[in-house]
C-alpha cells in the first residue's frame, strides 16, 4: 500500500458524509419503527472499495475511502452512503445470517428511495492507491484457479480447505518443481 497521503476532504465534506449517514440510519429508524445500535463512522479505507460495513461483538463500524470520496464526492454521497447504512441496517434488524445484497438490503435500499440498488460500483480507480495480494496457482480437474494470500495461508495452517467453483473438487496446490 502506498504511503502516501490521501487527498484531504475539507471539514464540510467530512461533516456532509457523516451528517448523511445519520440521515439514512434516521430514515430506517422511523421506517422501522425501531432505534438502531449506535455506530461508528470512519474514513480509513483504501483501495478500490467506497465503503465496508463491519461488526465486531456489539462494536458497528462504517468505513468509507477518503481517497474515492476526494475524487467522486457526489458520486460518493448519491451512491456509497445509503449503500453502507442499509448493510448497517439489515444486520440490526435481521440477526440471523442474511445475503449481503439480498432481499432484505434491496428492501432497506427501497426505503432509502433507491430503486435499483446495485451491489458494486465501475467508478475509474485506476489513479486511486491499491495493494495487491500475491496470488498462488491451486489446481482441479477442470484446472487452475488463483487463490489469494490470505486464503493460501489458510490452506497453510489447515484452517480451510477451498474447492472449485465450476467442478467442485478440492482444490490443490502442486509442489514447486525446482
Amino acid at each position: 500500500m502506498s504511503d502516501e497521503t490521501p487527498p484531504l476532504l475539507t471539514s464540510t465534506q467530512v461533516q456532509r458524509i457523516i451528517d448523511e449517514t445519520r440521515r439514512y440510519i434516521a430514515i430506517a429508524e422511523r421506517a422501522f419503527g425501531q432505534p438502531l445500535p449506535d455506530v461508528e463512522i470512519h474514513l480509513d479505507i483504501k483501495g478500490a472499495s467506497w465503503g465496508c460495513y463491519m461488526r465486531k461483538g456489539e462494536r458497528r463500524r462504517i468505513r468509507y475511502n477518503p481517497w474515492l470520496f476526494s475524487r467522486l464526492f457526489e458520486a460518493g454521497l448519491r451512491d456509497t452512503i445509503a449503500h453502507e447504512v442499509a448493510h448497517f441496517v439489515v444486520d440490526s434488524l435481521y440477526r440471523q445470517r442474511v445475503k449481503p445484497h439480498g432481499r432484505e438490503w434491496r428492501q432497506v435500499m427501497q426505503v432509502f428511495g433507491i430503486a435499483n440498488p446495485r451491489a458494486t460500483h465501475n467508478d475509474d480507480v485506476s489513479q486511486i492507491p491499491r495493494r495487491r495480494q500475491r496470488r498462488f496457482d491451486y489446481h482441479c480437474d477442470c484446472g487452475t484457479v488463483a487463490l489469494s494470500a490470505t486464503r493460501h495461508y489458510r490452506v497453510l495452517r489447515g484452517q480451510a480447505h477451498y474447492v472449485c467453483r465450476r467442478c467442485g473438487q478440492p482444490l490443490t496446490q502442486q509442489p514447486n518443481r525446482d
